[in-house]
């Protein structure tokens, strides 16, 4: 099987592409940083979404596009970039699969499609509504529909996968990584809370700064920690190679989850025990962030059961820093 997987630089691509390898498929990698992967059956093409001859090139002759790549942002800056990436380029990234003779498409979308702030219900399902609250939860559901137009329209089955949160194990421990730096370490937290204009925010943090850094635990106005689901990478990349092998998935939008939700809590006890950094606690006004996802359609339709749980990915990501 020729498999082109696009964003093969990131996080979920570069895992999904060494399983692929790994089981004889041919590989076609697209990233705008070209991929350092040397196999005989893989072969990098590097360019953007925009550059619609690039695409055509890795196309070429295709079988299977796993269409991973997108531009994830929550700055007000970004948002046309967001929209030209992810609504654009994947319209992009569909015409050139059609013209190069794709017979499936697994689109990896997000959780953000749902209302990650007060949805009508725990666990969110699939059929829970989709109202997007982020520029780029928005973008993804608008992808999700160039997706199902390409079904319907150019006859290419695909397959919708609502990514959760998804880390690599040693970003947790990492106090300047892009999701968790800013998510559980007060330093990071504060710089990009300034970057995003959030000052009033910014200025919470920053009166619990006496110069030491600190992990944080964030809660709602009430004092109840924060909530959401962080998925393994290798769990995710599970979930997207089981996708691409599934015939009962094609024409469906299916949750990709870790076992379970992991309170803000758990979690910064977690980091500490590790760590040994001081942790505090600090209530955030605005919506309440407690989000947790459905995985019985995985399970039933992709065989997916995620292996790693917070606990479990902190371990890994000690026990690794050691060697």
């Amino acid at each position: 099987m020729k498999v082109l997987v696009t964003g093969s630089s990131g996080r979920v691509g570069r895992t999904v592409v060494e399983s692929l390898l790994k089981r004889g498929d041919d590989v076609v990698g697209f990233d705008v940083q070209p991929s350092a992967i040397e196999h005989e059956k893989f072969r990098s093409v590097a360019g953007n979404f925009s550059e619609t001859d690039a695409l055509a090139e890795a196309c070429n002759e295709l079988d299977t596009v796993l269409h991973l790549g997108a531009f994830m942002s929550w700055n007000k800056d970004d948002q046309q970039k967001i929209f030209d990436a992810n609504v654009t380029g994947t319209q992009n990234v569909l015409a050139a699969a059609v013209a190069g003779g794709a017979k499936k498409c697994v689109f990896a979308s997000s959780g953000e499609v749902y209302p990650d702030r007060n949805p009508q219900y725990l666990p969110i399902d699939e059929k829970h509504p989709t109202r997007p609250t982020s520029p780029y939860g928005l973008s993804k559901l608008m992808a999700e529909e160039a997706v199902r137009f390409y079904e319907r329209a150019h006859g290419l089955p695909s397959v919708i996968l609502r990514f959760s949160h998804t880390q690599d194990a040693s970003e947790l421990l990492d106090p300047e990584s892009f999701f968790s730096g800013s998510r559980f370490y007060l330093h990071r937290k504060i710089r990009q809370q300034r970057e995003f204009g959030n000052h009033a925010l910014a200025d919470l943090l920053a009166s619990h700064d006496d110069g030491e850094n600190k992990l944080v635990v964030s809660c709602n106005e009430n004092g109840r920690a924060h909530r959401m689901g962080i998925c393994d990478t290798r769990d995710t990349a599970a979930g997207v190679i089981n996708a691409l092998d599934s015939d009962a998935a094609v024409g469906e939008a299916i949750n990709l989850t870790p076992p379970s939700a992991t309170s803000f809590d758990q979690a910064i006890d977690e980091l500490q025990s590790v760590t040994g950094m001081p942790q505090i606690r600090i209530n955030i006004p605005g919506p309440d962030l407690n989000y947790e996802a459905a995985d019985e359609k995985a399970k039933d339709l992709l065989g997916y059961q995620a292996q790693w749980t917070f606990s479990g990915m902190v371990a890994d990501a000690a026990e690794r820093s050691k060697s």
